[in-house]
C-alpha cells in the first residue's frame, strides 16, 4: 500500500500574521516547506479518472505532478507542471482552486481537497530558487505570429507557440510586460519579482516583447499581417472601467480600481519618494465584491488608511470575491458594508469626496443571472464618513481596436465576438481570449484562452494537430 496521508485536513499554510501584514507590501501566505509541501502531496489518492485534471484550463496532470512532490523529486514536478503552463508561480498563488481542480478532489467528499494551488506554488518556487537554466529555445519552424498584449492570455499563447518553433512577437501597450499581473494584483498576493522571473522564461523561448505600442493606434492589425505575421491573437484584457452614474462621481477623491491599483503596483506610489504619489486617505469606501474590491480595500488600509470599508449590494454569500481574500481582508480590519449600495457621493467645497450617501437592500427575486435581486429598502439611507471612493464594479474591453479594425465583431458589452471555443474572431486568422473576449475574470481561464487559441493557430497555418 503506498505512504498515504489520510488527514482529512489540508496542510495550513503560513502566513504573515496580520496586524503587522496590514501595514506592509509583503506576501502574506509565506509557501510551504519542503516537509509540508512531501506531506500534503502524500494526501494525494491519484484517482484514476482524473476530475482535477479536467476541471483545470489549462489541463495540468494534477496526480503526475503532485506524485513527483511525494517522492521529493520537485525537478521532475515542476517539468509536469511547465509542460502545461508557462506561469505556475502564478497560477499556483491567484488561481482559485477551491471552484475548479480543488473542488472536485476525491478527498474533498470527506474532508478537504488536497491543496492543489499551495503544492503547484510552492513547486514553481523551489525551481526558482534552485534551478539556474532557462528553457530551452525550440528550433524555429518558420512561421510567424502576433500577440496583443502581454497579460496571461497573450503569454500563455505566446510561449505554446514559441515551444512549437513559432516565432511570436507580443506587442504590450504599457511600458512593462505582463498586464494585470503587474498593473492589478497587489505585491502582498502576487510579487512583482516572480511575474517578471515567469516573463523571462517566456522570453527565453525566443519570444519577443514590444511594450509602448497601442495596436489600434500605433500599429494596426492589418500593418501585422502587412509584416508577415500569419495570425494574430488578441488579449488585451479588459481595462475600461465601469461606474454607477450617480451624483458626486465627478468629484475629487473618487477612483476607479483600475487607477488605484495601477498606481499602487506598476507606479509604486506607496512610495515615499513615488514620482506619481496617491492621495493619503483618513477613510476609504470600496463599491464592488470582488477580488479586485478586496485587492483595493486592503491596499488602502497598508497606505495608512484608519477605516476602509467593502460596500456590497448583497450579502456575504453572494460575494464573488475568492473566500480566502474575503478572510483575509476581514482579519486586516476591513469593514463589511453588506446589502446596501451608494446613492451618491457627497463634497465639499472644494470639490473633494467627504462623504457616500448609501441605502440599505434586501434580496429580491433571482435576476437574469440566477442570483437574487438586490432592492432597496424604503427610508434606510445613511451616510458613510468617507474621504476617498473607489469603484471595484468591473471593467470591459477597451474600444480602441475593434474601432480601428475592419470587420473585428463586438457584443453590447464590448468584447470580442468568437466563432468557436478555439477564439476565432469574426477576421479571418484573428484570434481573440481572455477578458477582452468574456470580460473581467480569471488570470487562469484567460490563460486556458490563450492555450486553445495556440493550438488552434498551429492546426490553421500548419494543418498539424
Amino acid at each position: 500500500m503506498p505512504d498515504r496521508n489520510m488527514s482529512t485536513a489540508q496542510t495550513p499554510m503560513p502566513a504573515q500574521d496580520p496586524e503587522i501584514r496590514a501595514h506592509n507590501f509583503q506576501e502574506v501566505a509565506l509557501g510551504y516547506t519542503k516537509d509540508m509541501a512531501i506531506s500534503e502531496a502524500k494526501r494525494c489518492l491519484d484517482c484514476k479518472h482524473k476530475p482535477c485534471v479536467a476541471q483545470c484550463p489549462v489541463m495540468i496532470d494534477i496526480p503526475a505532478f503532485i506524485g513527483k512532490v511525494a517522492q521529493g523529486d520537485m525537478e521532475a514536478a515542476y517539468e509536469v507542471l511547465s509542460a502545461n503552463t508557462s506561469l505556475p508561480a502564478v497560477c499556483g498563488r491567484v488561481c482559485p482552486q477551491e471552484v475548479q481542480c480543488e473542488q472536485v478532489c476525491v478527498r474533498s467528499k470527506k474532508g478537504e481537497s488536497v491543496a492543489i494551488g499551495r503544492l503547484e506554488r510552492f513547486v514553481a518556487d523551489w525551481h526558482r530558487e534552485h534551478s539556474h537554466t532557462k528553457p530551452n529555445k525550440p528550433a524555429p519552424n518558420g512561421h510567424r505570429v502576433a500577440v496583443v498584449g502581454a497579460g496571461p492570455a497573450g503569454l500563455t499563447c505566446a510561449g505554446d507557440l514559441a515551444k512549437l518553433g513559432y516565432e511570436v512577437v507580443i506587442f504590450e501597450a504599457l511600458h512593462m510586460a505582463g498586464g494585470v499581473l503587474v498593473y492589478g494584483i497587489p505585491e502582498f498576493r502576487l510579487p512583482k519579482d516572480i511575474v517578471a522571473y515567469e516573463i523571462d522564461n517566456v522570453k527565453a523561448l525566443g519570444v519577443k516583447i514590444k511594450t509602448n505600442v497601442v495596436i489600434g493606434k500605433t500599429l494596426t492589425i492589418d500593418e501585422l499581417f502587412a509584416q508577415g505575421f500569419e495570425a494574430v491573437f488578441i488579449g488585451s484584457g479588459a481595462g475600461l472601467p465601469h461606474f454607477m452614474h450617480i451624483p458626486g462621481e465627478n468629484l475629487k477623491g473618487v477612483y476607479s480600481a483600475n487607477e488605484y491599483l495601477t498606481r499602487i503596483n506598476l507606479m509604486k506610489a506607496y512610495r515615499e519618494n513615488s514620482r506619481t504619489p496617491i492621495k493619503k486617505s483618513d477613510a476609504v469606501a470600496v463599491v464592488g465584491g470582488g477580488n479586485v474590491a478586496m485587492d483595493a480595500a486592503r491596499c488602502a488600509k497598508r497606505l495608512g488608511a484608519k477605516t476602509v470599508y467593502i460596500v456590497y449590494r448583497r450579502g456575504r454569500e453572494e460575494l464573488p470575491a475568492r473566500l480566502e481574500e474575503v478572510e483575509h481582508a476581514e482579519e486586516e480590519g476591513i469593514l463589511f458594508k453588506l446589502l446596501c449600495a451608494p446613492t451618491e457621493v457627497l463634497g465639499d467645497e472644494n470639490g473633494w469626496v467627504k462623504g457616500l450617501k448609501c441605502i440599505a437592500m434586501e434580496l429580491g427575486d433571482p435576476d437574469e443571472s440566477g442570483r437574487r435581486r438586490p432592492v432597496p429598502k424604503p427610508d434606510s439611507e445613511f451616510i458613510l464618513d468617507v474621504d476617498t471612493m473607489i469603484m471595484a464594479i468591473g471593467t470591459s474591453p477597451n474600444p480602441l481596436l475593434c474601432q480601428t479594425t475592419n470587420g473585428l465583431e463586438t457584443n453590447k458589452f464590448g468584447c470580442l465576438v468568437t466563432r468557436n471555443e478555439d477564439g476565432l474572431t469574426s477576421c479571418d486568422r484573428v484570434y481573440a481570449g481572455g477578458d477582452a473576449v468574456i470580460g473581467a475574470a480569471t488570470v487562469i481561464l484567460a490563460m486556458g484562452a490563450g492555450k486553445r487559441a495556440a493550438a488552434a493557430i498551429h492546426r490553421e497555418i500548419t494543418g498539424k494537430p
